[in-house]
């Protein structure tokens, strides 16, 4: 589950239980995707298919001692779900 800002940048990401808020300015890109891995037919009205992925740093909480870990989100353009593709601790 991901919280976001009005303009649709996300601000928490609630993994495993626990919330970890976004402590950097997040970066967003969009990859081409090969549709016809997941689907049989490309979807009706799309001349191409094209993911959303944002890549933000967060802490658990509201420690401000707490390391960050970053994280890549993936934003479902069809349904407007997310996905967490790879986290990380640095």
């Amino acid at each position: 589950m991901v919280r976001t800002t009005a303009a649709g940048a996300p601000l928490a990401v609630r993994r495993a239980g626990r919330e970890w808020l976004v402590g950097a300015e997040p970066l967003r890109w969009f990859e081409r995707v090969n549709w016809w891995e997941n689907q049989h037919r490309m979807p009706k009205g799309q001349g191409r298919m094209d993911v959303e992925v944002w890549q933000v740093q967060a802490r658990l909480g509201r420690n401000a001692r707490s390391g960050l870990t970053t994280m890549e989100l993936l934003r479902d353009q069809q349904g407007g779900g997310w996905k967490l593709r790879t986290a990380s601790t640095l």
